[in-house]
């Protein structure tokens, strides 16, 4: 038994399975034996019950009005369920996620062993109460983040559509569609959930318009027609009569494609593209349509299929699972989890953390084992070992368990959830970031993670789009070849080419009462060729006026409104608008224009659309005289090619007109024209009609329809359209480069474009040694010029350098003797030669060579070659990247990078919907770098510094408490204090640090770009850093437990009774515990608020108070087995003795950490350390200046030189500081790359000439 468009599989089992377009192995369909279950994922399309055979589906078959019929193929539904819990199913599956946290895991195993008698030595509630609170703060976020899921789905699935059912327009839940089913859309509605084939419209001939700003990132109108035998069926009556069939292809993701065959009263009517309306578009200008729902876009139907005959579906498993039909989600992808290098490094020290605990466990409890063999069989009769324990061997076995109960806290269990608390603070920063809030736009930034705000400070590379992203994506028609006559330059009074900054008066447009106001243009000659009646220039603007997709909407009377497809479309036909071409109106068949005042129609007999691929659009239309054309315009280089050999000078003369407007950084079109005999194009015209029926190969048939006509074309000109610079884009990429941010442009446009624009925004510049441009068509031609690049770099460093070794240099990142040239390069290379720069066997090659350059241009490439670039980069350098654009052809990239960041501009939102950051324009990636990245970078890895350092200083006092106790695991604490150290006494303070601290002030970030560095090269928390903090909690657990212990060993009370008891000692040590690490964060905060001051101070007090409470005699009485050393906390800490023990450890433990920072400080100071110190010094002056104009008198200004200096550095530059310092904080303001500790680290070791001290460094001042 099989079903229409599927394919037999063979199953090993005894059921019927069909599976999806992406088939069974996608989804894991194979590999199951007897009594396996298999649950098959979204491509599982139903079940019969029955034995029989797995089918996968080749092509879809849906009848209209039949959803008996339907319903047999088992078609997605439209119900959409992204939520993954409900109330039953939320704690044991909410648990059941969490535990497979390695952690969560592991405390849950603890709890276990504690629950054993003979190896606990702590109470069960002391590691329960942190794993319950971990696992409620985590249940409670994702309850909340499912509760707004189930919120979205119940939005989606209740929206309300009309569906024909019965003959009557009834209203339906979106839910509840089907497909085969016939839906009614309205003007301005949001086709929400299903791919529909378009039936008919309000509109003449079965036309209608739709915005696709989420399918493509176009924000611009397009039409899409019914095919001419349904556009007839206008009211209900007609369409509940309509049984047509249609049989097309089954899901896939191509957006631009659609091939299938409408059956209905036998005859059969091919289906493209242009029929569809898919999910994600939106009804425009359209009063009402039908359509047929294709393909559904909710929930495919699940069933568990059981080796028992498959008859049974378990009773936990839902019935329905995502089922990505429409485009849309076909389209969507994968987005790929990304995860930080800190939570890489991160999981391996806690790795090792529990290493070394397991490491600790065993000598202690080898300890345990010699000392009950030695020492503890002597004791006995009095200290017996435990029922079940018969030798010291067990014994240890049994004491290596309560040590790992123990010592458990070095693993910390609360790190995690402190980590995403942290990082939420982040995010929420950059949401209300009043500084990158758009007003015209009414944008805010948006942080739409929260897992990578720390690597937003340690970014290396920006991969950024030109169009859009670098520019407003807002053009204006500048300049035009018509003929070989360029028009465009701006003229002064006496016809000459003014000069730079000389403006005069716009051309006046008034004689044309249809022009748009808007438009400008500043060369009065090309109006006046026009008005002179010349046939080339009015050839040219009929073309611009024809040979195009726009859409005209007349509000009204000569009050046009045109939506295009691109911007560029829409400069283009408004030129000719105002030039006396002005396009009126279309239908399917007709296009009227206005010429100079008189209506002509033509009929509009084909369109050749515009693609990627083709890079050109053309029109073929009949002129009233009867006369055939074919009008066409495209990129340079496709069109060129194609021209009648009789325009070769004129394309000598055109040539260099378009690589003029190339460097000027304008976008440029090429048009032409070509004359059809009517015999040839009837011919052509049914081989095209053949060609569009065909089953298959559809698209290659009318490519090469396509490329024969277009062909032998009259060259007609060239358009050149700018497309400025976003504001602040030059300064922002100074910036970042400064901070060593390496950005490469990856952009569509050609090559001159693009170069201009770099040098518009400073990316290039004059003072670079050489601009090296790829343009090789061989994969021999682009070796040999990146090989020419290299030697050309090593030769001129190798001159700076005297000769010496550069494979000394080589990085450790990727071995290239590039890495640490002299001199400033850039590369710019084609899509042609990028296409072979990428194979395997060259990428290496590419990459060294690219990596040595300052900047990089890549010009003509794909979205699909974008991302290959980044995924270059990521493989071999290792280091963070960032892509940034704003359409959907960024989307791949913006996927691929470790950080994607989307532009909410002119193409739509697709690039936001796949980022994991937006805002509205480019300079604010200045600040969610420098300020927000850095500080969250900064915050982080200060952050896990103190939290290793006092989990380790805590725990490892039992560590050394056990040589002393016969290695019993007795604690050394109360069980309370271990129970509260984690969640209330330490936990505060350090969030508090992790979310508010930083360094120096945002402006300081801002003006030192220098200071961004340190994250790239990743020096605030790496492996050694995390060592330094281990060996300091270790180096304060040993003060922490010896100082008391040999103070309590001959300390005597003020009765002259012996002082020395457990708990007395217990509270000594957890107080000097609390007060130095509360100390300690005290010095490791850097930006004092008020909440820092609350937590830190609160903290403290709050555990004195649980320390009386737990020692007062009302506790005591309602728990007496549980508190029962009464007052003992009282009489401690009322013994001076107590106190001198608490204040000596504290100035031990604390002293040497302030020394060694006074130190460093003074001698070998960081960045920001001097940038403190700068702000520090100009207060005083300020300070100064204020009390010496108060008691001046008024002067005049001789000399700028007093009031733009300022007292006191004088004494710097004697003291000799700034000499050792200038390196640091002046590298940013230098114009090559000076020595710092920084370079110094970054390039390990290096020539004389470059490591020796920038003379011109020393000697300039701090910037602010």
């Amino acid at each position: 038994m099989t079903q229409p468009g599927r394919l037999p599989v063979p199953c090993p089992l005894g059921f019927w399975v069909w599976l999806g377009s992406q088939g069974a192995e996608e989804f894991g369909v194979s590999g199951f034996g007897s009594g396996d279950c298999l649950a098959a994922d979204a491509g599982v399309l139903g079940c019969m019950g029955l034995t029989g055979s797995c089918v996968a589906e080749e092509e879809r078959r849906v009848r209209a009005n039949a959803r008996e019929y339907n319903e047999k193929f088992q078609y997605a539904s439209n119900c959409i369920k992204t939520s993954k819990y409900n109330i039953v199913t939320f704690l044991p599956v909410n648990l059941f996620e969490q535990f497979q946290e390695v952690a969560n895991t592991y405390f849950l195993f603890l709890l276990i062993l504690q629950l054993i008698p003979q190896i606990s030595s702590l109470s069960w509630f002391t590691t329960i109460v942190p794993l319950v609170l971990v696992l409620t703060i985590t249940a409670v976020k994702d309850a909340t983040d499912d509760y707004f899921r189930h919120k979205s789905d119940n939005q989606v699935n209740n929206r309300q559509s009309q569906v024909l059912i019965g003959g009557v327009l009834r209203q339906e839940q979106w839910m509840n569609v089907r497909v085969g089913d016939i839906i009614k859309l309205e003007n301005n509605q949001f086709v929400a959930q299903a791919d529909l084939l378009l039936l008919c419209s309000s509109e003449p001939h079965g036309l209608c318009y739709i915005e696709t700003a989420e399918l493509d990132g176009e924000t611009n109108m397009k039409v899409r027609q019914a095919i001419p035998v349904t556009a007839e069926l206008g009211d209900t009556s007609q369409l509940a009569g309509f049984d047509g069939e249609v049989i097309c292809e089954p899901p896939n993701n191509k957006l631009d494609k659609f091939g299938g065959t409408l059956y209905w009263k036998e005859n059969k009517y091919p289906l493209s593209n242009q029929n569809m309306l898919l999910r994600g578009c939106v009804l425009r200008n359209t009063e009402w349509c039908f359509g047929l729902v294709i393909f559904a876009g909710g929930l495919r139907q699940q069933l568990l299929l059981c080796c028992t005959e498959g008859r049974g579906r378990h009773p936990l498993m839902p019935s329905c699972s995502p089922g990505p039909d429409t485009k849309l989600m076909q389209n969507s992808g994968r987005t790929k989890f990304k995860r930080t290098s800190i939570d890489r490094l991160m999981n391996t020290l806690v790795l090792w953390i529990f290493g070394f605990l397991v490491c600790m466990g065993v000598i202690l409890a080898i300890g345990n084992a010699i000392w009950e063999h030695e020492v503890g069989v002597c004791f006995q009769i009095y200290l017996p070992w435990d029922e079940g324990v018969h030798s010291a061997f067990f014994s240890g076995f049994l004491s290596f368990w309560s040590y790992i109960i123990i010592l458990n806290t070095v693993v910390p269990i609360s790190l995690y959830v402190s980590v995403e608390v942290i990082r939420l603070g982040h995010s929420y920063f950059i949401n209300w970031d009043k500084k990158m809030y758009c007003a015209k736009r009414r944008t805010p930034a948006e942080a739409r993670t929260t897992t990578l705000n720390e690597e937003l400070g340690q970014v290396e590379y920006i991969f950024s789009d030109k169009t859009g992203t670098l520019t407003q994506n807002i053009m204006v028609f500048s300049k035009c070849s018509v003929n070989g006559h360029s028009y465009g330059d701006v003229q002064d009074m006496l016809g000459h080419k003014a000069e730079l900054g000389e403006r005069p008066e716009p051309v006046d447009f008034s004689f044309n009462p249809l022009a748009d106001p808007r438009f400008q243009f500043w060369d009065p000659s090309l109006l006046e060729a026009v008005k002179l009646g010349d046939l080339h220039v009015h050839e040219f603007f009929r073309l611009l006026s024809l040979c195009h997709t726009v859409m005209s909407e007349e509000k009204s009377e000569g009050e046009l409104l045109y939506k295009a497809q691109s911007p560029d479309e829409g400069a283009l036909v408004t030129a000719a608008r105002n030039f006396g071409f002005v396009f009126r109106s279309r239908t399917p068949k007709t296009i009227t224009v206005h010429e100079l005042g008189q209506a002509v129609t033509y009929q509009l007999l084909a369109i050749l659309d515009f693609n990627n691929i083709r890079k050109r659009m053309s029109v073929i239309v009949r002129s009233p005289e009867g006369k055939i054309r074919l009008y066409c315009k495209g990129a340079d280089t496709i069109l060129l090619e194609r021209l009648h050999p009789i325009n070769q000078d004129l394309s000598s003369i055109t040539t260099d007109h378009l690589n003029e407007y190339a460097g000027e950084g304008l976008r440029t079109l090429v048009l032409a024209y070509r004359d059809l005999e009517e015999s040839y194009y009837r011919d052509w015209s049914e081989r095209l009609h053949r060609a569009g029926s065909a089953p298959e190969g559809r698209e290659d048939h009318l490519a090469r329809l396509y490329d024969e006509v277009e062909h032998d074309m009259m060259l007609l000109g060239a358009t050149a359209i700018e497309d400025k610079l976003q504001q602040g884009v030059p300064e922002t990429i100074a910036i970042l480069t400064l901070a060593n941010i390496k950005i490469w442009v990856l952009t569509g446009d050609k090559q001159e474009t693009a170069v201009n624009i770099g040098y518009s925004c400073k990316m290039l510049t004059d003072d670079m040694t050489e601009v090296f441009v790829v343009t090789g068509h061989t994969v021999l031609e682009v070796r040999e010029e990146l090989r020419k690049a290299r030697e050309k770099m090593m030769d001129a460093s190798r001159s700076v350098c005297n000769g010496f070794s550069y494979q000394e240099k080589l990085s450790s990142k990727l071995t290239s003797v590039l890495e640490a040239i002299a001199g400033e390069y850039a590369l710019v290379i084609n899509g042609h030669s990028l296409a072979h720069a990428l194979e395997a066997d060259m990428e290496v090659e590419f990459l060294e060579t690219a990596c040595a350059c300052k900047a990089v241009i890549c010009c003509r490439v794909t979205p699909l070659q974008k991302a290959q670039v980044v995924e270059l980069v990521k493989k071999y350098k290792k280091a963070v990247t960032l892509a940034i654009g704003d359409g959907a052809n960024d989307v791949s990239m913006i996927k691929t990078a470790h950080i994607g960041v989307g532009i909410s501009g002119q193409e739509g939102i697709q690039a936001v919907l796949a980022s994991d950051y937006s805002f509205s324009q480019f300079k604010f990636l200045q600040r969610l770098l420098l300020v927000h990245g850095r500080w969250s970078y900064l915050r982080m890895c200060k952050f896990l510094c103190y939290f290793f350092y006092k989990n380790f200083a805590f725990t490892m006092v039992h560590f050394w408490f056990g040589f002393f106790c016969g290695f019993s695991a007795q604690t050394v604490y109360d069980q309370y204090f271990i129970t509260l150290y984690n969640i209330v006494y330490t936990s505060l303070p350090v969030l508090a640090m992790g979310v508010f601290d930083q360094d120096v002030p945002e402006q300081r970030s801002m003006e030192y770009p220098k200071l961004y560095e340190p994250g790239q090269l990743n020096l605030l928390f790496n492996k050694r850093e995390f060592f330094i903090c281990i060996a300091q909690g270790i180096y304060t657990s040993i003060l922490m437990f010896f100082i008391p212990y040999g103070v309590f060993a001959d300390a005597t009370r003020d009765d002259g009774a012996q002082l020395a008891d457990y708990q007395s000692f217990a509270v000594t040590v957890a107080t000097s515990l609390v007060i130095v690490v509360s100390v300690q964060i005290g010095l490791d905060t850097g930006f004092w608020t008020a909440i820092n001051h609350f937590f830190i101070w609160g903290s403290l007090a709050a555990y004195f108070a649980i320390l009386f409470t737990m020692h007062s005699d009302g506790l005591f009485r309602m728990f007496p087995n549980q508190f029962r050393f009464v007052g003992n906390a009282q009489n401690a800490l009322a013994q001076p003795t107590v106190w001198l023990t608490i204040a000596l450890t504290t100035v031990v433990c604390i002293v040497p950490v302030v020394a060694f920072r006074f130190l460093k400080l003074d001698l070998k100071p960081e960045l920001s350390d001097t940038v403190r110190y700068t702000q520090l010094v100009r207060k005083k002056q300020k300070a100064q200046h204020r009390c010496l104009r108060h008691a001046g008198r008024a002067g005049s200004r001789r000399s700028g030189y007093a009031f733009s200096h300022q007292e006191g550095f004088g004494e710097l530059i004697m003291s000799g500081k700034n000499m050792r310092l200038s390196s640091l904080a002046l590298s940013s303001f230098a114009p090559r790359p000076s020595s710092s500790w920084i370079e110094t680290l970054r390039k390990k070791k290096g020539c004389e000439g470059s490591s020796a001290g920038s003379p011109s460094g020393a000697d300039k001042t701090l910037k602010v």
